[in-house]
């Protein structure tokens, strides 16, 4: 047996033995996240579903004024209660989501042909009121626009005269698509599973054995020191890439749990899409194990290494971030960068677009230049004598 091999298969099996390490990487990391997600989505959407089919409840002031109107609303399932003295306060004290005020010379203007004014009250910065507000709105919308049309054919003139413009929409999105647009953080579950799916062997491997003084031993044997490492690095991509593997297939059950066909959205995590993931995750597996041994070395104990590994930690999160701040066209060097690249790569998979044989190529040659530069720092550190020492 090689040195390789029998420091990759005593890694695995004492970390195997480690019920924190094994909680971590293939419990907490792989599927506590999809749940909680799926579980989030689920509800938000039944949720929303449901306030956009229900009754809601509008007071409207000055609803004597204008029957039509309130009728119009009636018919679109809104139902006018009575009016309130001080609108403005209730909805800044949450008693009411939004507040319809016919103004009082409502019904002179209107006989005289003129235009009218309702005012629709309510507060933009509440999130939940937002369904509300829209629904109220497009039906007072709706309903001027029929009335004013109404008055030009009265007039005899065709509604057409008052829209000399036409926009017709022509939107080139598809279902699936649009569930790149819901889904696009996706990505940073991926590489985040990856990252905590190796973390605390990682630390252990390097950080752990430092301050258990076992690490000096190790190296007294007749062995290269880049076969312990490699050994070492295997084992912390075997169990990221477990750790990746349940984290997709518990994605692939997502479609069963949120209604997406509710949302006029189609959401593809099958066979094809999860292999092409971790086909595009598999330089990051290398990098991310590299850069995790090369920062724990630096550590003198288990829990200073864990202060390392989550400062690190938000390197794998800046690109998600970035694209859902600050929206960029892809170009085609990006996908040459590390986690950049993947990150583009699992939102066009989400689309439908697929990922072309370039841009494939692009992201695994960028990340494995890249996970080689972080496995050679890591041997230049192995190759210290000061590693050994704990103290």
């Amino acid at each position: 047996m090689s040195a390789f091999t029998a420091v990759y298969w005593k890694e695995v099996r004492e970390n195997l033995r480690d019920r924190r390490t094994l909680i971590n990487a293939l419990v907490t990391g792989p599927l506590l996240g999809p749940v909680m997600f799926i579980m989030l989505m689920n509800v938000t959407i039944t949720r929303e579903i449901a306030k956009a089919d229900r009754l809601i409840a509008v007071p409207v002031i000055g609803a004597d004024l204008a029957p039509n109107l309130v009728a119009a609303l009636k018919s679109a399932g809104i139902d006018a209660r009575p009016a309130l003295t001080d609108p403005e306060n209730a909805v800044r004290e949450q008693r009411a989501d939004i507040v319809v005020r016919v103004s009082p010379d409502y019904a002179k203007a209107w006989n005289k042909g003129q235009s009218v004014q309702v005012e629709l009250i309510y507060d933009s910065s509440r999130r939940d009121a937002s369904t509300p507000v829209m629904r109220v709105r497009s039906v007072v919308e709706s309903y001027g626009r029929r009335e004013g049309a109404m008055r030009l054919i009265a007039r005899g003139l065709s509604p057409t005269t008052a829209w000399p413009v036409q926009v017709a929409d022509r939107d080139q999105a598809t279902s699936q698509s649009r569930s790149g647009l819901m889904f696009s953080f996706l990505p940073y579950f991926f590489v985040l599973t990856v990252f905590l799916g190796g973390m605390y062997l990682a630390i252990d491997l390097t950080a752990g054995e430092r301050e258990r003084q076992s690490l000096e031993p190790l190296f007294v044997n007749p062995v290269p020191r880049w076969q312990i490492l490699a050994g070492k690095l295997a084992a912390i991509c075997t169990f990221s890439l477990v750790s990746l593997l349940l984290t997709v297939g518990a994605f692939m059950t997502a479609p069963w749990f949120i209604p997406t066909e509710k949302l006029g959205i189609a959401l593809d995590l099958g066979w094809r899409f999860s292999g092409q993931v971790i086909v595009l995750m598999l330089p990051l597996i290398l990098l991310l194990a590299a850069l995790q041994s090369l920062v724990s070395a630096f550590a003198k104990s288990y829990r200073e290494a864990q202060t390392y590994l989550s400062i690190l930690m938000i390197i794998p999160i800046l690109p998600s971030v970035l694209l859902s701040v600050i929206p960029v066209r892809a170009e085609p060097w990006m996908y040459a960068v590390p986690l950049l690249g993947q990150n583009l790569g699992i939102v066009q998979l989400l689309r439908g677009d697929g990922v072309p044989g370039w841009q494939l190529g692009f992201c695994l040659a960028g990340g494995f230049v890249a996970a080689a530069l972080a496995v050679w720092a890591a041997a230049m550190l192995y190759r210290s004598e000061r590693l050994a020492i704990s103290g």
